[in-house]
């Protein structure tokens, strides 16, 4: 179970989410803070109007979650080590010039939601995230509990 946290909290964190993007200024009610995030809330209204708008796909998604939660429950350490190459896989993309730590302007270009958190994981602070930074962020969030959402 707490491999399938990790995921999630990668996932969410740092990769694309579940449901395709639908914007903030689009949806009746919905709030957008100041760093250009949305609140757990409009997310979840968000997904649900996708969902009610595309039943098909939102049957199909929510199919492949219950499954891969189920090979997660089955195989935990495979499941990490395959969220472990996904996330250095998406560190190496983003990291634009190749020097193994990603700066902010990488990561608004390539991890925008890396980019919302970027202070908080730059743990040293000195203006650029080493994979070991981000995998640190990752390892505390999921050991807080919380298990989905940003790093906040």
């Amino acid at each position: 179970m707490k491999g399938l946290l990790v995921a999630a909290a990668a996932l969410l964190a740092f990769g694309t989410p579940a449901a395709p993007s639908i914007a903030a200024e689009g949806m009746p009610g919905a709030t957008v803070r100041p760093d250009g995030s949305t609140a757990p809330g409009d997310r979840k209204a968000r997904f649900e109007q996708w969902c009610q708008d595309n039943p098909e796909k939102c049957r199909e998604m929510k199919a492949k979650v219950e499954q891969r939660r189920e090979e997660c429950k089955a195989n935990p350490e495979k499941c990490r080590a395959e969220l472990q190459a996904r996330v250095r896989e998406r560190f190496k993309k983003a990291d634009a010039n190749g020097d193994g730590q990603i700066s902010r302007e990488e990561a608004q270009k390539g991890m925008p939601l890396l980019a919302r958190d970027f202070d908080r994981i730059d743990a040293n602070k000195d203006g650029m995230v080493t994979l070991e930074e981000m995998e640190a962020a990752l390892k505390a969030h999921a050991g807080a509990g919380k298990g989905k959402g940003s790093l906040r």
